[in-house]
């Protein structure tokens, strides 16, 4: 039913290439994971239903090309998202070099101020790996962002990643409250054992 959704959230996934993005999204989604993923071309879109403390929340998520050719695509698909996860290959350093890049266009297009954002370490099954945890909890500290690694393959870390990020946004009820919420509503708070972080690096905002 529909009317038992607290809100609809819009959720991007952004960064470089063949990061594994389409990989996440589809892992998240359909709990599935395909190891012969093609290329997003353009921008891809799905919806998902996720339960935070008793309040059911639609997600729609858009995942978005990587390749310059599709930027023009840019301001529309950053207008009005509550959240954005960046994405890096910890087996590629150049995707993570890029991570500064993303942010300043998701500065520059995002129509939400404070825009909840999560850096998400995707391909940590992986064995040749060029970008350490501590590199990406570093990264993740001096932009304010939510972390944690993770893996398309594996699970590990993806159902965790989106539900941090759902769960700093309705904690941020001005990024998409246009209601006086009832007292029916419980938003929880971060003492409750519900809040129990399960990211695998650095998760607060403060």
């Amino acid at each position: 039913m529909e009317d038992d959704i607290l809100t609809t959230l819009k959720i991007l996934i952004i960064g470089e290439s063949g990061v594994g993005k389409s990989s996440l999204l589809l892992r998240f989604t359909d709990d599935n994971f395909d190891p012969e993923q093609t290329l997003t071309i353009g921008v891809d879109f799905k919806t998902k239903r996720l339960n935070i403390d008793g309040n059911n929340v639609k997600l729609a998520i858009w995942d978005t090309a990587g390749q310059e050719r599709f930027r023009t695509l840019t301001p529309s698909y950053y207008r009005d998202a509550q959240g954005a996860i960046l994405v890096y290959d910890v087996c590629n350093y150049a995707t993570f070099s890029k991570l500064e890049t993303w942010l300043n266009e998701l500065e520059t297009y995002s129509t939400k101020r404070n825009i909840v954002k999560m850096v998400v370490a995707n391909k940590i099954d992986m064995e040749n790996r060029e970008v350490s945890r501590d590199e990406g909890l570093h990264f993740a500290k001096k932009y304010k962002t939510l972390f944690i690694e993770a893996s398309a393959k594996t699970r590990d870390g993806v159902q965790s990643a989106f539900e941090e990020l759902v769960q700093q946004i309705i904690q941020t009820p001005d990024l998409w409250d246009s209601y006086s919420l009832g007292n029916n509503v419980s938003l929880g708070n971060k003492d409750h054992p519900a809040h129990t972080s399960q990211c695998s690096g650095y998760c607060n905002l403060v």
